[in-house]
């Protein structure tokens, strides 16, 4: 790749939350992107050049112990270009430095199982076995809300099993992907084993419809990831991870003070910029309006602000246009009969006040849609199973909540919710990097995790020894 910058284009790398420049970065050429995929293929196909086992893990272990000497930067580069708070981007940095160690201990289980023979007449003598292989060049496109942790969950599992990955960071928050590539060459990884290309959609088109790909792992939106589904090689595997609209059941039998307290880390986390925040809770009627103003008090009382000041908790969103229109759909929703609660309004051309909606109408584009904002939906119900059908009205399914403290109810409505993880008692946005995590339906295909997206970025090959003293 070519490492001059005259011929370029140059990206400007903007603070949301005010505005200035962070950095300048190179904007790679349909040039760039052809010699990062023939350098990706040629290592996958040249077998004296893979890295045995002990070399990944000693690279891991390296790259990890320089992230945890580089907690403070890493941690300010995040905050900084992508706006999450201080003290929950440096949660993200010590998650992304935990992700490595995941995946080092999860190289020595790469393995395959013993399959049977001499079961038939035909299948003696034999001796037949698995093994697990690097599927090949893994290509990831990556989204703007978690800097440096999707960059790892993104890299790291095929960098782990030996495959060859190139790494497309959003445009608006590139800084720690680079960085994180350099800490990789930095702790030994051979040229070209992670590469990263800073490209615009239609060179990124190249990085996931070319035949040398053979894995591609998108975050981002489910308009876009189904698009580009559609545009695979025959034979590339891919694994899509969408937004949702995360739904919320608090039962008649819950505890108000303390479903108050989760939801509303669930729902502001990040001013609501997570493909599972709390978006939609459906509240029974004899409790929901003393939950609705209680939530509506203590969001009127978070902090928003500079994200790199720690006393924080709501950051900026991403775009000025996207709090133009987070303001187009609450406004919409007021308009059509939803009360507000709190916030509902613009406190910068960066940051919107931190809003709990009432009863918006089922068909407002708040219900409807996954809003990425820093806004919570409270409806009232009187039946159950009327909470649910709401619940699972949307196309989208992804993490979702009941807060109750009856077993049998905990149970019951686990088992009728439309999603890939259901949280008794906790929030929509929990999760740990260990455990499966993805979307179904419009949401998104596979799971990912460090050790669930290793699997996935390997494939079977079984070998069959015949021989007469078996």
């Amino acid at each position: 790749m070519s490492d001059s910058n005259e011929s370029h284009v140059m990206l400007n790398v903007n603070n949301p939350f005010n505005g200035q420049l962070i950095e300048q970065v190179a904007v790679n050429t349909a040039e760039d992107v052809e010699q990062a995929l023939a350098r990706a293929h040629a290592l996958f196909e040249d077998r004296s050049a893979w890295l045995p086992a002990y070399q990944r893990i000693e690279i891991l272990e390296r790259a990890a112990q320089i992230m945890s000497n580089r907690v403070e930067a890493l941690t300010l580069l995040a905050a900084e270009e992508g706006g999450k708070p201080y003290a929950d981007s440096k949660v993200e940095v010590l998650r992304a430095i935990n992700g490595l160690k995941l995946a080092i201990e999860h190289i020595p289980q790469i393995k395959g199982e013993q399959i049977p023979m001499g079961h038939t007449a035909s299948s003696v003598n034999r001796l037949a076995f698995t093994q697990r292989e690097p599927i090949g060049v893994v290509s990831s496109v990556s989204a703007f809300n978690h800097p440096l942790n999707l960059i790892v969950h993104q890299t790291v599992p095929a960098i782990a099993v030996g495959a060859p990955v190139i790494i497309k960071p959003a445009q608006t928050t590139p800084l720690s992907c680079l960085k994180f590539v350099e800490i990789l060459q930095e702790a030994g990884l051979p040229e070209g084993w992670c590469q990263a290309l800073i490209v615009g959609n239609e060179d990124a088109e190249k990085l996931v419809v070319d035949e040398r790909v053979n894995f591609f792992s998108f975050i981002g939106s489910a308009k876009v990831g189904w698009m580009l589904r559609s545009k695979l090689s025959p034979g590339t595997r891919c694994a899509l991870e969408h937004g949702g609209a995360a739904p919320v059941i608090v039962d008649r039998s819950a505890d108000v003070e303390s479903v108050i307290d989760s939801v509303l880390k669930g729902g502001f986390y990040h001013a609501g910029q997570v493909c599972v925040s709390v978006q939609r809770v459906y509240v029974h009627e004899t409790a929901c309006d003393e939950l609705a103003a209680k939530l509506a008090e203590k969001a009127s009382q978070l902090i928003v602000g500079d994200p790199l000041d720690e006393k924080t908790e709501v950051g900026p969103l991403i775009l000025p246009r996207e709090v133009d229109r987070v303001s187009q759909w609450v406004e919409q929703a007021r308009e059509s009969g939803a009360k507000v609660l709190c916030g509902g309004k613009k406190l910068s051309e960066t940051c919107y006040a931190p809003t709990v909606l009432l009863n918006p109408d089922d068909t407002a584009t708040v219900s409807q849609n996954e809003i990425f904002g820093p806004v919570v939906c409270i409806y009232s119900y009187k039946d159950k199973s009327e909470a649910i059908a709401r619940a699972n009205a949307l196309p989208y399914a992804f993490q979702a909540s009941i807060y109750t403290n009856d077993l049998t109810d905990a149970l019951d409505t686990s088992s009728k919710l439309n999603a890939t993880a259901v949280m008794v008692n906790d929030h929509t946005a929990f999760r740990v990097d260990w455990m499966p995590f993805g979307g179904r339906d419009a949401s998104g295909l596979g799971m990912g995790g460090i050790q669930y997206s290793m699997h996935d970025m390997t494939r079977e090959k079984m070998l069959v020894i015949k021989s007469t003293v078996l």
